[in-house]
């Protein structure tokens, strides 16, 4: 009796854990696109303020070397190697408020949650994020994407922006959230669980 027990809630668990895991291409969201991550000194009204200066900064000089690229790969080059350019962009956002908080980035893999921008709704996972963190970063954060570029009020981006930066048709359903809010639940219920069991997606 124990045992069929233990058996029919193991099958419950997987086909729980089967309905929400990544389907359709969608694992291949967390490759192909790279995210903003500004975080303020503290939660300070100036330093939130100021977090947005840097962000607006950091936005202008991605944009100028950046902005035409098509590709993940190409996007991913470009911010690798402008380092210096995005500090001191940041470092002069700051100064010109009269701030002389340290800058520091970094290029790396990164945890996020489920986020939603402007109607695209991305999972929970890890994608490659720039990390703008500013002073001893104690304070809230700005979540964006680079990469295909929504940061900037692009609500008229289109599908074939997306296609032309390599996601394909069912990617783009995804996230555009074109699907009564579906995803959107999957996607939370996938963290949730992921939090509780530790599983790594």
């Amino acid at each position: 009796m124990k045992f069929l027990l233990n058996l029919s809630v193991s099958i419950i668990i997987a086909s729980t854990l089967l309905s929400i895991l990544p389907v359709r291409g969608e694992e291949k969201i967390y490759d192909e696109v790279i995210r903003l991550h500004v975080i303020a000194a503290s939660d300070g009204e100036e330093d939130q303020r100021l977090k947005l200066c840097v962000r607006d900064a950091v936005l202008n000089v991605i944009e100028e070397e950046a902005g035409s690229a098509d590709s993940y790969e190409e996007c991913y080059s470009i911010i690798e190697g402008m380092e210096d350019k995005i500090i001191s962009a940041a470092t002069e956002a700051l100064q010109n408020e009269d701030c002389d908080d340290s800058v520091r980035i970094e290029f790396t893999p990164e945890s996020y949650p489920v986020r939603e921008y402007d109607g695209y709704t991305l999972p929970a996972g890890k994608y490659q994020s720039l990390r703008v963190v500013i002073g001893n970063g104690d304070g809230h954060n700005w979540w964006c994407v680079l990469f295909p570029s929504v940061c900037r009020s692009k609500a008229e981006t289109v599908k074939e922006d997306y296609l032309a930066a390599g996601f394909s048709s069912s990617q783009y359903e995804l996230i555009k959230g074109d699907n009564g809010g579906k995803y959107k639940v999957r996607f939370k219920i996938l963290e949730i669980i992921s939090g509780v069991i530790g599983f790594d997606y």
